[in-house]
């Protein structure tokens, strides 16, 4: 990162603006920043790809990542007006297609804010500076009496004033310059004050449009019958039922099955009600969450590959003094986001064009590319606004759908599926099995910890492992090892990825170590931590605002747990009460922040909200399993959410910090799950290391 107040030429901004993730990686679009005639008469000023300015001092800020719930359609914009310096009050922000000047535009590792902070910076303090040049040229004066503050250019010590929008033909004549001056983080007047979000409103008022709300003319609507099973593959097809329902126009085979194309969604869907489909069963017609796990465990027997080894293992088994151990089981989950996956396609004029609610734009793009062969220049993908994501739109197995069907109609089409459909054909997140081992030394110190790990392949060995060997804790000795497994069900990203997994093994036998030893969970964890200042600060912080220590009514208990993810930090106080017929109550929780530099501390706040929310429902209640090669679970009445009668009360909270800025979205996730086992575990003596939670309290 650089320094908050700092210089950047035109080359540290080239390299910042490829972004941090692999895709379509290429520089700022210099040639925008050209300022040329062909710029409505000069009447708009666009310094750079990000940013323009009209005449009369509108400023549209064009989103390079995908908005989906986390509110960078906000904090980025942010970023850009304070080094811009402009009225927040004309701010208008436009979700930005696929674009090379971008760099990369995939949305996700809670890496937004954290990526785009210098481009954004820079950009604003681009046009600041043409602007402060072009309202100096037009007074005759130097540039160092100027100054800029809200929307307008001034002069110092006089009374003298233009508004940005009298400036652009000015300012569009200029030649961009090769470096300019951040501003000091003490000035800043817009980071770090909390704001509403731009898109709030429209989002209250049902005015804002998600995919399934994107309509084109003349536009078709399909659904797919899908393959029912892994491993299936169609056998025969009888359409002749289908094609007699009124508004069905065509049936066509597509790699996912069978798609019907009618002129609304109603027709599309009576249509599939009449196919008559045969498939073939396949190898996996058999597969079951019971063999899954099975073979899970049996893997363990591996030595496996190890990926953490510090001091000598081996030597610390033969002096340890006793030893603690857990298997802990983790389920399939899925993302079910509130808006079912949808694309529009259309394929016209040799040009491939595709409106996807997608967080990855080029992944996209290399979908459509697979399906048509079409060269890069003929294929063009805009991002819609979705309504959820949580790592699902990573994946355009429903923009191949969409393409596939385009290409047998020459109108727009958008296929779109019901929400069993997203359920049962989702990319999941893997389902996993660990063993950890602790060797105590004589005093009931941890001597050694190793952690052995099972989970399926399929390419994703990243969301397995990622996170297994950042145990922050100061064990002399530990060694982290994992065994992948292949099988035929598709794996996906899930939100905070592996430290779901990881976060409730750690912090769980972290726990489980100071209760077998009689010690205070937060004193222990702190013992550990004493040179790791930033997880203190998260946990001294979270313990605090929960009364730590003070005493609960009978029938209640604390529990807690930090994990470092995305280069944040998060602590969580979960407290609970148990009734005399052994209902679970969340009452109350407690959570913690620190991820650097807040842009909107609204934000932060509410991605802590929507994180815990998150974390409890996998714990209480997500699982994906499978019987006969299927998913079982179709809906919210098999894969419910925590519903608000259930919802605890919330509280959350955000470490100052100077540090750069991180990730909010995800981190709040992994120490959800494990401070409510620990409080289960204060509460009954009972360790829980297998989820969900759902019939496993007596």
């Amino acid at each position: 990162m650089l320094p908050a107040t700092a210089k950047l030429n035109r080359r540290q901004f080239l390299k910042l603006s490829s972004g941090s993730t692999a895709a379509l990686i290429l520089g700022f679009n210099w040639s925008l920043a050209s300022c040329s005639e062909s710029q409505e008469s000069r009447s708009t000023f666009i310094p750079n790809a990000y940013l323009r300015i009209d005449h009369n001092g509108a400023v549209t800020i064009v989103m390079p990542r995908s908005e989906m719930g986390q509110k960078i359609f906000t904090s980025l914009p942010m970023i850009l007006a304070e080094e811009l310096e402009a009225d927040w009050k004309k701010i208008r922000v436009v979700q930005g297609d696929l674009d090379q000047k971008f760099g990369s535009q995939t949305t996700g590792g809670s890496a937004s804010v954290r990526t785009q902070y210098d481009i954004m910076r820079k950009a604003g303090a681009t046009a600041r500076t043409m602007l402060i040049q072009a309202a100096a040229e037009k007074w005759n004066v130097a540039e160092t009496r100027c100054f800029a503050a809200a929307g307008a250019v001034h002069i110092k010590a006089g009374h003298q004033s233009l508004k940005y929008g009298s400036l652009v033909a000015l300012a569009a004549a200029l030649p961009v310059p090769h470096d300019v001056t951040l501003k000091d983080p003490a000035d800043f007047r817009i980071i770090g004050k909390t704001h509403n979000s731009i898109d709030g409103l429209s989002k209250i008022d049902g005015s804002l449009k998600y995919g399934y709300d994107f309509h084109l003319p003349g536009m078709l609507t399909a659904v797919i019958a899908r393959i029912p099973r892994y491993g299936a593959s169609l056998k025969q097809v009888d359409d002749s039922a289908s094609l007699l329902v009124p508004g069905v126009v065509e049936v066509v085979p597509v790699s996912a099955g069978v798609a019907v194309i009618a002129q609304n969604t109603s027709a599309a869907l009576e249509g599939r009600k009449k196919l008559k489909l045969t498939w073939n069963k396949g190898q996996h017609e058999t597969l079951s969450s019971q063999a899954i796990f099975k073979e899970l465990h049996d893997a363990l027997r591996q030595p496996g590959e190890i990926i953490r080894k510090d001091g000598d293992p081996s030597q610390a088994r033969k002096a340890a003094a006793r030893k603690l151990d857990l298997t802990f089981e983790l389920p399939f989950l899925d993302h079910a986001p509130q808006e079912p996956n949808n694309c529009v396609a259309h394929i016209h004029e040799d040009i491939c064009e595709v409106w996807a609610p997608t967080q990855n734009p080029g992944s996209a793009f290399r979908a459509a590319s697979g399906v048509t062969g079409f060269k890069d220049t003929q294929i063009k993908i805009h991002t819609l606004r979705m309504g959820g994501a949580f790592g699902r739109r990573l994946q355009s197995d429903y923009v191949k759908d969409a393409v596939e069907v385009a290409q047998h109609i020459d109108v727009p089409v958008k296929v779109v599926r019901t929400r069993s459909e997203d359920i049962k054909n989702g990319f999941y997140r893997p389902a996993t099995v660990h063993q950890v081992s602790v060797r105590l030394d004589a005093s009931d110190k941890p001597l050694l910890w190793e952690h052995h790990l099972s989970g399926p392949a399929n390419g994703w060995a990243p969301i397995i492992t990622g996170g297994a060997d950042e145990l922050a804790y100061a064990i002399p000795h530990q060694q982290v090892s994992y065994v992948m497994t292949e099988l035929p069900i598709p794996m996906g990203a899930w939100r905070s990825v592996a430290h779901t997994q990881n976060g409730f093994v750690n912090e769980s036998m972290i726990d489980e170590i100071a209760c077998s030893t009689g010690r205070d969970p937060l004193t222990f964890r702190r013992e550990l931590l004493k040179n790791e200042p930033r997880h203190l600060g998260v946990l001294d912080l979270a313990a605090d605002r929960s009364g730590w220590g003070s005493k609960l009514p009978e029938g209640q208990a604390r529990g807690i747990a930090v994990h470092y993810s995305f280069q944040s930090y998060v602590a969580v106080v979960a407290e609970i009460s148990l009734s005399t017929r052994g209902k679970l109550k969340v009452e109350r929780i407690t959570a913690a922040i620190d991820c650097g530099t807040v842009i909107n501390p609204d934000g932060v706040h509410a991605q802590l909200e929507g994180g815990v929310i998150m974390g409890l429902t996998a714990a209480l209640y997500g699982e994906i399993t499978h019987k006969n090669g299927r998913v079982q679970q179709s809906n919210f009445h098999n894969y419910p959410l925590l519903t608000m009668a259930e919802m605890p009360v919330i509280s959350t909270y955000i470490v100052k910090s100077t540090e750069p800025p991180t990730g909010a979205g995800e981190p709040p996730v992994p120490p959800t799950p494990p401070a409510l086992m620990n409080a289960i575990a204060a509460l009954t003596g009972k360790r829980i290391t297998r989820l969900p939670l759902k019939n496993q309290l007596s």
